[in-house]
């Protein structure tokens, strides 16, 4: 069976209950798409936790080398690295020390195998979606 994202209305609901959103890949370089939207982001409210192994702080936060580093709980893992790695990271957040509810994959990424083993986990997965234009979108005034 093909994959499928939640409905626009399960994700704005995930999207009201995230605090915290843990970016896999974020880049301390400000002209990069995973800085504007992690910033924007961080602006509407969300906290914003880098991951990024050649980071000390990226956007005012301590940035670690790993999921699995992160001791507080995360709502959202939120990921901006290459399809194709995208399964170490889905493990990654299996192994975290809070399993955070939400797998979301940015546009242009997707892989079945993380999508499959984050699902399988009772994680829900997002794939090839903004999350920065999906909050514009269902929560314009957060």
């Amino acid at each position: 069976m093909a994959f499928e994202n939640p409905s626009r209305d399960r994700i704005k609901e995930l999207l009201q209950q995230t605090k915290t959103i843990a970016v896999v890949g974020l880049s301390d370089k400000p002209d990069r798409t995973s800085y504007m939207v992690s910033q924007a982001m961080q602006a509407k409210g969300y906290r914003i936790i880098p991951v990024n192994p050649n980071a000390d702080t990226v956007l005012g936060e301590k940035s670690y080398a790993s999921l699995t580093d992160i001791e507080e709980p995360v709502d959202i893992v939120n990921v901006f690295r290459r399809s194709e790695d995208t399964v170490s990271v889905a493990k990654d957040a299996l192994s975290m020390k809070h399993k955070p509810a939400v797998f979301w994959l940015q546009l242009g990424i997707a892989n079945d195998e993380a999508a499959a083993l984050a699902a399988g986990a009772g994680i829900e997965v997002i794939m090839d979606r903004c999350i920065k234009v999906e909050d514009s979108i269902l929560l314009p005034k957060k």
